[in-house]
C-alpha cells in the first residue's frame, strides 16, 4: 500500500476524540469504535507490507538458488564430458592410458559432490517458492482485512453525521470480518 497507515490511524484517532468530545453517547461509541478500528486498518497494513517484502526476498531467493543449480549442472555436463573423453583415450591404450583412467575416475567422483550440491540447491529453490508462496498468500489476506476497516471506518464516519444506527452496526460487522480475515492470515 503506499499510504501511512500509521499516520491514517492517528488521523481517525484524532477526529474520533473530537467526536467524543460532543457529549452525545452514540457519538462517542462510534468515536470509540473509529479508533479501534484505525489501529486495526494500521496494523493489518503494516503486516500487509511485511508479507509482501518478505514474498519478495523469498522469491530472489529462490531464483538465486536456482541460478546456484543451474550452474553446477552445467558443471556435472562439462565434467561428464570430460570424463568420457578421457575414458575414449584410456581405452585407445596410449602411453598415458594410466594418467587418463586416473583423470576419469576423479571426474567421476567430482560429479557425485555436484550432483549433491545441484539436487541441495533445487531443495533449496522449492522450499523457497513455498515460503514466497506462504507470505503473498497472508498479504492477500491482510489487503483484504485493511480494506474492511477502512470501510468500517469510513461507515462510522458516516453513521455519525447522519446518526444512523443501522451505518454503525454495518461498519462494525465490516470491522469483525477484517478481523476474521486478520486472524486467518496467521491461522494456517
Amino acid at each position: 500500500m503506499s499510504r501511512n497507515t500509521a499516520l491514517d490511524a492517528h488521523e481517525h484517532t484524532e477526529h474520533a476524540q473530537h467526536a467524543a468530545h460532543a457529549g452525545d453517547p452514540f457519538i462517542s461509541r462510534i468515536a470509540i469504535s473509529v479508533a479501534v478500528l484505525a489501529v486495526l486498518a494500521a496494523v493489518s497494513g503494516s503486516l500487509e507490507t511485511v508479507e509482501g517484502g518478505r514474498a519478495l526476498n523469498s522469491t530472489s531467493e529462490a531464483v538465486l538458488a536456482q541460478d546456484r543449480a543451474t550452474d553446477a549442472w552445467a558443471e556435472y555436463q562439462a565434467d561428464s564430458l570430460k570424463k568420457h573423453l578421457y575414458g575414449i583415450a584410456a581405452d585407445r591404450g596410449d602411453p598415458n592410458a594410466e594418467r587418463y583412467r586416473k583423470t576419469e575416475r576423479e571426474n567421476i567422483d567430482k560429479q557425485s559432490k555436484i550432483r549433491k550440491d545441484a539436487a541441495a540447491d533445487e531443495a533449496d529453490r522449492d522450499r523457497l517458492l513455498a515460503a514466497s508462496s506462504a507470505h503473498e498468500n497472508r498479504h492477500h489476506w491482510l489487503t483484504g482485512s485493511a480494506t474492511l476497516f477502512e470501510i468500517g471506518i469510513a461507515m462510522s464516519t458516516v453513521a455519525i453525521i447522519t446518526r444512523r444506527h443501522w451505518l454503525w452496526f454495518s461498519a462494525l460487522a465490516f470491522g469483525a470480518v477484517g478481523l476474521v480475515l486478520l486472524a486467518s492470515a496467521y491461522a494456517a
